[in-house]
This record gives structure tokens, sequence and C-alpha cells, in this order.
């Protein structure tokens, strides 16, 4: 009995103990940090599965704790706020045994949640708003960039036209702001359930869910709905001066076309290996498409309209 207590405490500490020093790497180192941000709910997931949710809410205050007393509290809320549910969600989907899809989805939905509210509070209780501070920021850093192209030579009429181009797009990232919060939620929750379950595997836990592989993805049908109806948004809020309607479709458009943007990747992994092109014939394809503006909009399009007609099946059907 004993024995069986102190195993999940002496890794609950254990746990907790690499989750700081992950925070640690995150705050000082500045790419490597990036990274262990992201996958600073492993550990929690970890012992979440292993030994109970509870055991996991416990690693998330005792680490909490230790990165107030090492760094500062406000640094131990942000990360305890942002990443912790998400670590928590996913061990108790892995526990209960959910579907792939199924975690996936909740993990998003509850780190989407996480980030926003991580946002709202640096908002109210530190009086800051980030993307004020992140747009003064780029606005600091192209100010710098264009006295550096004076000193270099450039005519005004260029550097007016890169000035104006600028802005317009500082505006377009601004209004962009819901959907760049719902992209961080996806990636966090997405790369910890990837890492996750290559790790818990490793463990001994063969029977954890996995993904379909990404020539198989298949989105569902209401993205097209949301696509066409975001248009309609757009043209009604830029008509009729609607600036909330305008910005909400704005982001419904972008998030439609990224997501099938997806799915034309998937498309595209399924023609190159019915096909048999090489590893290298396919980075090249890639590359093309996602460094060209142009044919990414048509990879997009092309994936909404797969959510509609299945051509995998098609291909299949024909085969």
């Amino acid at each position: 009995m004993v024995n069986q207590k102190l195993a999940p405490l002496t890794e609950s500490g254990a746990l907790s103990a690499i989750a700081v020093v992950m925070a640690l790497i995150s705050v000082y180192v500045p790419v490597l940090g990036t990274v262990m941000a992201i996958i600073w709910p492993l550990p929690i997931i970890i012992l979440s599965v292993r030994h109970g949710i509870r055991w996991g809410i416990m690693a998330s205050i005792v680490s909490g704790v230790l990165i107030a007393l090492l760094i500062e509290p406000m640094t131990a809320i942000r990360m305890v706020v942002a990443f912790a549910p998400v670590g928590l969600m996913l061990g108790f989907a892995y526990r209960k045994k959910y579907s792939a899809v199924k975690a996936l989805i909740s993990s998003v939905c509850v780190s989407i949640i996480a980030k926003s509210a991580v946002l709202l509070m640096v908002m109210f209780l530190m009086n800051i708003n980030p993307l004020t501070m992140q747009v003064d920021m780029l606005k600091e850093a192209f100010e710098m960039s264009l006295d550096i192209y004076r000193g270099a030579g450039m005519s005004e009429t260029q550097l007016t036209q890169m000035d104006t181009d600028f802005t317009k797009g500082l505006q377009l990232v601004t209004m962009l702001f819901p959907l760049i919060v719902i992209l961080m939620g996806t990636l966090d929750a997405y790369v910890n359930f990837a890492v996750a379950g290559k790790v818990l595997r490793r463990l001994g836990h063969k029977d954890l869910p996995t993904l379909p592989v990404f020539e198989e993805w298949r989105l569902p049908r209401v993205l097209v709905y949301l696509y066409g109806f975001s248009l309609v948004g757009m043209y009604w809020g830029g008509t009729r001066e609607l600036t909330v309607l305008y910005q909400i479709s704005i982001n419904a458009n972008m998030l439609a076309t990224f997501l099938g943007l997806i799915q034309g990747l998937a498309l595209l992994q399924y023609a190159a290996n019915r096909y048999q092109l090489s590893k290298l014939m396919r980075g090249i394809i890639i590359i093309l498409i996602l460094t060209n503006g142009a044919f990414i909009q048509i990879l997009g399009f092309t994936g909404l309209f797969d959510i509609l007609f299945d051509y995998r099946r098609r291909f299949t059907m024909k085969k």
C-alpha cells in the first residue's frame, strides 16, 4: 500500500520538476523556449494518464508555485492558465478512451478558451492590451527598417508605398487577432496530442487512439457553408459599414480557407502516393505551393471542393 502511494508521489515530483525546468527554458532561451512553452503540458498529460487527473491537477499547482518562486507570480499564472488545462483535458480524454478526433477537438476547444482567458486576465489585471503592444512593436521595427532603406538611397515614393502597404497589412492582422488565438490554441493542442501519444506509447501505453494517416483526413462539410456565409457577411459588413460583422466574417473566411488548405494538402498527399511521386518531387511541389499566394488560394479552394465532392472516393471507384 505504501509503495502504491509512493509511486505516483515520486513520479509527480519528478514530472513537476521537469515542468519547472521547461518553464525556465521557455522564459530565458529564445528559440528553444517557444518549443518548451508549447509542450509544457506534456508532464501533466503523462501524470494524468498514468495516475489520474487528481495527480495532474496537483502537479499543475506545484509547478505553478515553484515557477512563481523562481521567476515571478504573473509568469506562473500565465503558464498554468494557458497550458495546464490542455494537459488535463488530454489526460482525461486518454483515460476515458476517447476517440482520436474527439480527444483532439475537445483539447482544441479547451486550449482556445485557456488562451482567451490569459489574454483577458492580462488586459484586466495588468492593464495591458497584448494586441496593442504587439502592434506598437511591429511599428517600431518597421520605422527602423524605413530609416535603413532611406539611408540606402530608396526614393520617398517607394518608401511611401511601403508604408501604405504595411499599414494595410497591420490593419488586417489586427482584425484577424481572434483567428490568431484560435490557431495558437489549435497548434498547442495538436502538438501535445502528437508528442504525448509517442511518449506514452514508449512508456507502455499501447491502446491510445491515433488519427488516420494524413492522406485520409476529411473535414466536415460545415466548412463549405462557413466559407459561403463568410463571403456574404464580408459583403454586407463592407458595404453597410458594419465593422463587427465584417471582422467576424473575415475571420471565418480565413479560418475556412486555412482548413480548406489542410484538406487540399491531404488530397495532394493522396495523389502523390497514388502516382508514386518521389520524396524530392513532393517536397518541391509543397515548397512551390506554400511560397506562392496564388497557389495557396487554389489549393485551399480545391480542398473546399474536395469536402463537397470527395475526389479520393471517385479516384478509388475508377481504380
